[in-house]
């Protein structure tokens, strides 16, 4: 209990300290929204008076306040430019962004695990020398080239199989399921593929360091063969800190699904942010910001939790620090 208070403490804390820095980091971009709203040519006092009606000619204390007031009570503002609700606007691209992260997770999960152990019990060494290739090269590639490769390869019009659509999400989002599914299919095997190659040299690693230990030696004289082994207890073993990696992947991954929600025109949270910042609607900006680091915080928090859970040495080691305390 005194574990997950401690954690809940810090998670509060680098919340704050994350807002302080998103608000102060955006107030000294250059360009001025209500600028941008009134045109380049427009007088200064039309100028002034939208940054009235903004509240831009406020203290910064007082803006910063009224932000976190509003942020406490569920109101994320409106948006300068557009005028709607953020929380609104944010809920729509987070109901693309995220299915699509993990839709992109489970194919690096079903791709990365399984190859990570072929490749640590291949029997022919040129077999284990083409899995660390391939983990390598797969690992090394951009998501944008990956991106355009797949469009290449499978999609409709341009690809040389054209069997999925590489543009667009339905307007009517996920009330047609299959197609939205589509739409989806290519950019979450771009990230899938991506990151399974990752969490494969990672997979590959933890197995390799229980090959030779007592455990499996233990497990062997149970009757079970070297292979067996591994899978059977070597992957169980090894799942605290497969979970760690998984968890901190999975927040990584927002950052490769700006670049593949740009690359096929997915109006999600990544393509979202890009747009409202070039337009300097900070507000919007900083509420999405301040959405994907407690994102990120949160994710951390639950791999924090999971990993004391799946792993008991870390309670044992905690409660001889307590009593030695």
């Amino acid at each position: 209990m005194r574990f997950l208070l401690r954690r809940l403490l810090l998670f509060a804390l680098a919340l704050l300290a994350i807002s302080l820095v998103i608000f102060a980091a955006l107030r000294i971009l250059p360009g001025d929204v209500a600028t941008i709203m009134a045109g380049l040519n427009a007088p200064p006092d039309r100028v002034e008076a939208l940054r009235a009606q903004l509240g831009l000619n406020r203290s910064l204390p007082q803006q910063y306040g009224d932000w976190m007031l509003g942020l406490l009570h569920g109101d994320f503002g409106l948006s300068m430019l557009t005028g709607r609700p953020i929380a609104a606007q944010v809920g729509s691209r987070a109901a693309l962004t995220f299915p699509l992260i993990t839709l992109g997770l489970a194919i690096a999960l079903i791709v990365g695990i399984p190859l990570g152990c072929l490749s640590l019990m291949a029997s022919s060494s040129r077999l284990r020398s083409f899995y660390h290739i391939l983990s390598i090269v797969g690992g090394s590639i951009p998501a944008l080239w990956g991106g355009l490769l797949l469009i290449l390869l499978f999609s409709r019009g341009v690809g040389l199989v054209g069997l999925l659509p590489s543009q667009g999400f339905p307007e009517s989002g996920w009330a047609d399921f299959g197609q939205a599914l589509e739409s989806l299919t290519l950019p979450a095997l771009t990230l899938g593929i991506l990151v399974g190659a990752s969490l494969m040299r990672y997979t590959r690693s933890a197995l390799g360091e229980l090959a030779d230990s007592g455990w499996i030696d233990m497990a062997r004289a149970c009757g079970m063969t070297h292979n067996q082994a591994l899978v059977r207890v070597g992957l169980r073993l090894a799942l605290p800190q497969l979970v760690s990696v998984v968890g901190l992947t999975f927040a990584e991954m927002i950052t490769g699904a700006m670049v593949v929600e740009n690359l096929f025109a997915l109006p999600g949270l990544g393509s979202g942010l890009v747009t409202d910042l070039g337009n300097r609607d900070l507000i919007a900006v900083q509420s999405e910001l301040f959405m994907l680091a407690a994102f990120f915080l949160g994710v951390g928090l639950i791999v924090d939790l999971l990993h004391r859970a799946l792993d008991p040495r870390l309670k044992a080691s905690s409660a001889v620090g307590e009593v030695n305390a």
